[in-house]
């Protein structure tokens, strides 16, 4: 039985998105995976600190704020087997659980401009995190190593098909107000049919 994952592209508008964009010459320059259509489980690399970009590492993501606020994005979604969804959990649990020993890559970064690998140990910055955890799939591997990898090279993936290309913030209004309304509207109907009993 197959799972699904989500590989999300973002344009954040940072100093540090810009910079990498002059070089990779591409307007989505963050790359995070996801669990759920609605992102609310969402893990990159990326800052700690919404206003310190100098402070970074394993994070699980808000992309309803903060600097997600004005971002386009693109969203894929990505067919995987039951025991390859298993293992990539496992991975994130695995940053999770010693998030505070993770640092962002920055000397990484240099290494891709200059295509050469710098190796350090519990440093990621996010193309490369998503990379190596979307290895864990065993079936789901780049043609690059995750050292050089860049956030357009993961829409090389198999498997991957672009649900949504756009307005980050009108894709989650999109994709969450349902989810959000049902349960209201329930509550109104049983609090009414309370009223219409007593």
């Amino acid at each position: 039985m197959e799972k699904t994952i989500y590989i999300v592209l973002t344009d954040t508008g940072t100093l540090l998105s810009k910079a990498i964009g002059m070089y990779t010459r591409k307007d989505l320059n963050h790359a995070s995976i996801a669990f759920d259509e609605q992102l609310m489980e969402i893990y990159s690399f990326g800052r700690k600190q919404q206003y310190n970009p100098f402070i970074g590492g394993f994070v699980r993501e808000n992309v309803a704020e903060g600097i997600f606020q004005d971002a386009d994005c693109a969203v894929y979604r990505c067919e995987v087997s039951a025991d390859a969804y298993t293992r990539i959990r496992d991975k994130i649990v695995q940053f999770e659980l010693n998030q505070s020993n993770y640092k962002y890559n920055f000397i990484g970064l240099f290494g891709v401009a200059l295509n050469r690998e710098i190796r350090r140990e519990r440093a990621f910055f996010c193309s490369q995190f998503v990379a190596t955890v979307m290895q864990e799939s065993e079936t789901h591997r780049l043609l690059t190593t995750p050292y050089l990898t860049m956030p357009h090279h993961l829409t090389c993936l198999p498997h991957l098909e672009l649900i949504y290309e756009g307005d980050l913030k009108t894709y989650l209004d999109k994709v969450r107000e349902p989810q959000v309304e049902r349960p209201i509207r329930m509550g109104l109907l049983k609090s009414l049919a309370f009223r219409l009993l007593a």
